[in-house]
């Protein structure tokens, strides 16, 4: 979808509350970007005032508790609305129904259906509504998503994919008491907090959106969370792909990632937290043997996603997704769902 361009100032504002997730790089993020010209905030808690404040300096124009009150009196161009699953519905669609970008932490609804008017309302008034799937912009994804979706490594015939995070986290009674660990407030567990991320990135690397899927979901380290902290689903892609993606908190730190495509002509693999985050195999090179990536491996992270959107938004870059690239990964996200209660496939709306 084609965005107009604005003209600056480009007023910016952060949504939030007590307990909003990744407010310790979101904030940052806006500091640093230099578009951005204008800042506000909505917090209720006050929580994040003192940082924004001193991360913002001169460009923070106002605090507001209700968030109505911010979108009336400063008419940001861009909200980036951080808050737990249950309360967000509500608050994109104030921001929208003010003229309003909105860039969302995920997942931003309890179930898709939520999600869905608000995909229609934006696309109707010709906004951005994305949900915070940042990988999408780091190089050596963008390298992947070329290269298979170039025939580097031919047919498409199998994708295979994990992301694994710490299971130490889970441990902590701070952490039971948080938003994140209520499947009523956050809508469910490392599938929809993690796993999504891997589920967007298998659809962008291969080109292929998800159709159809079959799952197990479970607590299997046995914490008093009524979340998943582990997820197995199968997948079918458009392009009549096969995959699978395990999802879960089983370390003790630090994170496992890869994501692995075989082709008629080779295969494609990536591995996010490691030094060597991509690797692949063609036939179709007039010396066939496994490459390693050697390109730039920033920038990634909160600070350039966000400077991405709010360009995006200036029309200055075209979007790497949209209202719809977030809907599809939350319905697929949310019928993985579906599938390990009822114990059968279930199609992926569109």
């Amino acid at each position: 979808m084609a965005v107009p361009a604005l003209q600056k100032p480009f007023r910016a504002a952060l949504i939030t509350h007590s307990g909003g997730p990744h407010l310790s790089a979101y904030v940052p993020a806006l500091a640093e970007t230099t578009e951005v010209t204008q800042l506000s905030v909505s917090d209720p808690s006050g929580e994040i005032v003192p940082a924004a404040k001193k991360a913002w300096g001169s460009r923070m124009t106002a605090v507001y508790q209700d968030p109505a009150e911010l979108f009336r009196k400063e008419k940001p161009n861009l909200a980036l609305i951080t808050m737990e699953a249950a309360l967000s519905p509500p608050v994109i669609a104030a921001a929208l129904d003010a003229g309003c970008h909105v860039l969302a932490e995920k997942p931003a609804c309890l179930q898709a259906s939520d999600f869905r008017p608000l995909v229609e309302n934006a696309k109707s008034r010709g906004l951005q509504l994305v949900l915070a799937l940042g990988n999408r912009i780091d190089p050596v994804i963008v390298e992947a998503r070329r290269l298979v979706t170039s025939g580097a490594i031919g047919q498409h015939y199998g994708v295979e994919s994990h992301i694994i995070a710490d299971q130490t986290r889970l441990t902590r009674p701070a952490y039971h008491k948080t938003w994140i660990a209520q499947k009523a407030r956050a809508g469910g567990g490392h599938l929809i907090w993690l796993g999504i991320h891997w589920i967007d990135l298998a659809m962008f690397v291969t080109g292929s959106p998800i159709q159809e899927v079959s799952a197990f979901t479970g607590n299997v380290g046995g914490q008093p969370i009524d979340t998943e902290d582990s997820a197995v689903v199968a997948m079918r892609f458009a392009n009549g792909t096969f995959g699978t993606l395990t999802s879960g908190y089983y370390l003790d730190r630090s994170y496992h990632s890869m994501l692995k495509v075989w082709g008629s002509h080779g295969w494609l693999e990536v591995r996010k937290h490691t030094d060597n985050p991509l690797e692949w195999y063609s036939r179709k090179e007039p010396d066939p043997r496994v490459r390693r990536y050697e390109g730039p491996k920033e920038p990634s992270g909160y600070t350039p996603f966000v400077r991405h959107i709010v360009r995006s938004c200036l029309g200055l870059e075209a979007p790497t997704l949209n209202a719809d690239d977030s809907m599809r990964a939350l319905e697929t996200v949310y019928a993985c769902y579906r599938a390990a209660a009822n114990g059968s496939r279930q199609r992926v709306s569109v």
